[in-house]
């Protein structure tokens, strides 16, 4: 039997080897955190309400246009999730799938030219602003952004 392992013992290292690496990935995509759980596309985030939910509301809203097949909404999603936790009390979050035909005017008024395009929308005072996608990836650039429109809205409200 030793002469076995050793005549074999390159081809049992490396099964062994194999094993531990299929083990290890198989623990990765485990049910409980793995594919099972993963967002593939934007559409896949259920963060905010709908749109004709916020028009209603009395409170601004932090409106996001996204495509499924973008890269770059994808990977923006779970700081749109951050800024939910974050701004819940005071925005509404929105987001909008450039591709529903039923927001093909709300896209077109907005006249996007890339994704993910932010807006902040203030129905109450038929406010719009867009937010420049270069500071997208900076969370603290952000809250500047919506935290300076809070203060304005403020002090519009004040004079109202």
């Amino acid at each position: 039997m030793l002469k076995f392992f050793e005549k074999n013992k390159k081809i049992i290292i490396s099964m062994a080897t194999a094993i531990i690496i299929l083990c290890g990935l198989a623990a990765t995509y485990s049910y409980a955190g793995g594919i099972m759980d993963k967002k593939e596309v934007p559409s896949d985030y259920k963060i905010g309400i709908t749109y004709d939910e916020a028009v209603k509301s009395d409170r601004p809203m932090i409106a996001l246009f996204y495509v499924d097949w973008c890269g770059y909404c994808m990977r923006f999603m779970p700081k749109y999730k951050t800024l939910e936790k974050i701004y819940k009390d005071q925005y509404n979050l929105v987001m909008i799938n450039a591709e529903n035909p039923d927001m093909k005017n709300l896209v077109e008024d907005a006249a996007i030219t890339g994704y993910p395009t932010m807006y902040i929308l203030d129905p109450k005072y038929d406010n719009k602003i867009h937010l420049t996608n270069g500071i997208y990836g900076d969370l603290k650039k952000l809250r500047v952004e919506f935290d300076r429109y809070l203060r304005i809205r403020d002090l519009l409200d004040k004079k109202s």
